[in-house]
């Protein structure tokens, strides 16, 4: 069985004042919750302040990218055990504004899952289609060849210490979300790769739907067979509306 999860990406936004007021809202909707799990990916600057206020509770934290070199002369780089240093669980891992706008591919974002998954981080590997892919019938293409970034190199047996994402980039940010039966769709045919190469990994694994997830979509989203649990952009940044989604999380806890 597997348990829903709910991760806010923050994205490139915030301060100490806001990021104050959202993250005790959010712990406080959340409290009493406990039939999913909840995760916050805020930006670098603020993880002091994210395990200042998160520790002791049911939310944990985590980063929107790492730096795939322990350390060393790379300047603006973040390692992966600083991430720990600061109490992270999570770091997200190939998003579509990473590989689009800072032009990561397919073999840096795998070299940085693995090194997540040594540093003993939780890697949300995401993978996804352009409009144009969609259109074109390349989606399974495309998310094939990202998943299969991560098999190649290391084997089914990698993933069963991650979590999958799912955001299709014609969806992201755009407030027009793939419907739950389209992402279902995506969902299957990720989950049936991983099978082929390992079953009870492919059962086990959680696989997150992004691109657009709001209140007003996600209990039908997480009904899907597939979908455990959104990986959250703008709505992440308004306490209600996150807490909102969490909930509906709540309302469908488990899936076979």
């Amino acid at each position: 069985m597997r348990r829903k999860l709910v991760v806010g990406n923050w994205k490139m936004n915030g301060s100490k004042t806001k990021n104050k007021s959202l993250l005790e809202d959010v712990v406080a909707g959340v409290r009493d919750l406990h039939n999913a799990d909840y995760v916050v990916c805020v930006p670098y600057p603020y993880l002091g302040q994210a395990q200042s206020l998160l520790q002791g509770t049911n939310v944990a934290w985590g980063a929107q990218n790492l730096c795939a070199t322990e350390d060393g002369a790379l300047t603006g780089a973040v390692s992966p055990d600083m991430l720990v240093d600061y109490g992270c669980t999570h770091v997200i891992i190939g998003h579509s504004e990473r590989r689009i706008q800072f032009h990561e591919t397919d073999d840096t974002a795998a070299t940085r899952f693995n090194v997540a998954l040594k540093a003993g981080l939780t890697p949300i590997f995401c993978m996804g289609e352009s409009r144009e892919e969609r259109e074109s019938d390349w989606t399974e293409y495309v998310v094939g060849r990202q998943l299969d970034s991560i098999i190649r190199r290391f084997g089914a047996d990698f993933l069963a210490k991650a979590v999958l994402a799912y955001e299709p980039l014609w969806a992201v940010g755009t407030g027009k979300p793939a419907t739950p039966e389209q992402a279902q769709e995506v969902h299957s045919f990720i989950r049936g790769r991983i099978a082929r190469c390992n079953a009870e990994v492919a059962e086990n694994v959680r696989i997150l739907y992004g691109g657009s997830v709001q209140p007003a979509n996600a209990s039908a989203l997480f009904a899907m067979p597939d979908i455990d649990g959104g990986l959250v952009g703008r709505c992440s940044l308004d306490a209600k509306a996150f807490v909102d989604i969490c909930k509906a999380a709540c309302q469908h806890p488990m899936t076979a």
